[in-house]
Parts: C-alpha cells; structure tokens; sequence
C-alpha cells in the first residue's frame, strides 16, 4: 500500500456506463478518499471511457469477467483506504454521509461490517434493507426489514444484523485482512450472506447505520427476471447452504430446495411461458449436484 487514504469507495462496472457515470456524480470527493471502479469485461473498454471523462476515479479494467466478488476483491486489492466502502454500480447517494458509518465502526472494536439504509430509486423511494431476520435453516429465506415500505424513519436506529447487504457494505481493511476476501465461489448472488457468515464466526458484528442512505435502481445489469439471474439464484442458494449449514438441516435444505422448491418454480415459470427461466432453473439444480460429485 502506497499512501492508505481513509476511504476507498468501490464499484464494479459491466456493461453499465451511464449507471456507473451517475454514482461518481453523487460522490463528493476530497482528499482524504478515493474512487475505484473495476470494469468486470465489459463489451467495451468502459475503463477507459470513465477514466477520460472522470480523471480524478482509478480504473481498474479486467479482461475477464470476474463476477460480483472478485470484482471487488480486485478493486480491494488495488485500493489504499483504512475503510472501504463497497456499493454497486446502480446505486446513487444524494446525502454523502458516509462519515456516520465510519464513525460508527470506529465506536467498537467488535463492528466488523455497516451497512446503511438502502431505499430505491422509483416513486416515493421506498425502503429496500433497513437489516435483516435470519435467514431459515430449512427454506434458506428471510426477511428484509422495511422492504416496500415508504421511509417515514420508522427505521432510524442503528442496530446488529445477521447479514450485509451486497448493494453497500463499509469493511475496514484490517478485518478483511484477517478474515479474507469475499468468497469467489458464487460469481452473483448470495456471497455477502457467506461473507457475513465468515466476519461473524470470526466474532465480529455487522450493523444497519441509517445514519448514511444510499438509492439502489436494483439489478440494472442482470435483470429481474433474467435466466442468468434465475440460474444463480438457484445454484447459489444450494451452495451456500453446503459451505454453512452443517447436521441435519443441510440435507432438509437440499431436499427442500431440490424436492419442492425447484419444480415449483419450473412449473411457475412454464406456466407463463417462461421456458428459458425454467430451463435456467434445472440447470442451476443440475450444475450444483453435478459439483458435489467431482
């Protein structure tokens, strides 16, 4: 590390220029942070492009795509800051008050990751994350707090929560350093939750700091409904039950999502005319079993 910075805000770009140009626009920079964006093998160069337009913002370009982790990762590993901030591409800040969270990771020794309140971007911006339930042990699913809400600050206090949410996440370096990177082995979805697993098995705590909001367009890059989606989603759920469930409930996991919720959701899909989602789902069931046995 060259000359560490306080913060090191992170962003991972494909194929999403005009999203990724409007989050360096709400970024008021100073001399004590900088800004990193790692084009994950976009179709074109868009490192170049933001580096020209935005001279003040590292670029970093990978000629691979290197998926939602090890974008990051790469872009922790090239950054300075004590503290990094790690937010999508389709996020925006209108107040940037990210000096609350880091104020907050500073009061305790025992904080390991903060997420802010998340809220999106569309009609009276309703809430996304105000933190999390636990996740089930059998249907691997829970709750977002606040999620479809209108913010009427119901969920102004600041308070632990079993899992970081991928849209925004401020680490401090030294825990990544003895913690790890985020985990590779998923390449979209669900590697925060294992992530946040590690950081609390290694006995830190995450907070939801409401003090900072971000706005999130959610999923610009992939789609809402997009086979590559769908596909993750379905295999990455099995995965990461097979790298932190344990006992019993792994198997009841499996046979739940195997057994029931996979033919349900080909069914779903089927019935509105969905034959890639369906045939994305199978894969996704097929390609984690598959790796279970090689």
């Amino acid at each position: 590390m060259q000359n560490e910075c306080e913060l090191s805000v992170i962003t991972v770009n494909y194929n999403g220029l005009k999203d990724t140009c409007a989050l360096i626009e709400s970024i008021p920079f100073n001399e004590n942070m900088e800004v990193i964006v790692v084009d994950n093998a976009s179709l074109q160069d868009e490192a170049s492009l933001i580096q020209k337009k935005y001279p003040q913002v590292k670029t970093i370009r990978s000629e691979k795509n290197l998926g939602f982790a090890g974008g990051n990762n790469l872009g922790i590993q090239e950054s300075d800051g004590k503290y990094l901030f790690l937010v999508n591409n389709d996020t925006v800040f209108e107040n940037f008050n990210v000096r609350a969270l880091i104020n907050r990771m500073e009061s305790s020794p025992r904080i390991g990751m903060i997420c802010p309140k998340i809220r999106f971007t569309w009609g009276n911006k309703p809430i996304q994350y105000a933190g999390y339930t636990r996740l089930s042990r059998i249907t691997v699913r829970n709750q977002s707090f606040g999620f479809g809400e209108e913010d009427h600050g119901q969920y102004d206090i600041a308070h632990p929560t079993p899992y970081a949410h991928g849209a925004a996440m401020l680490v401090k370096r030294a825990i990544i350093e003895k913690v790890g990177y985020m985990p590779e082995d998923y390449f979209l979805y669900y590697e925060e939750l294992d992530w946040s697993m590690i950081l609390k098995r290694a006995g830190y705590e995450i907070w939801y700091d409401p003090s900072c909001t971000i706005y999130h367009k959610e999923s610009q890059s992939t789609g809402q409904d997009s086979p590559l989606r769908t596909y993750y989603i379905t295999r990455n759920r099995l995965l990461l039950v097979k790298r932190n469930w344990h006992g019993i409930y792994k198997y009841l996991a499996y046979i739940y999502l195997t057994c029931l919720v996979a033919p349900r959701d080909i069914l779903k899909y089927l019935i509105k005319g969905r034959l890639d989602l369906s045939k994305a789902t199978c894969q996704g069931i097929f390609t984690f079993h598959f790796s279970l046995f090689t």
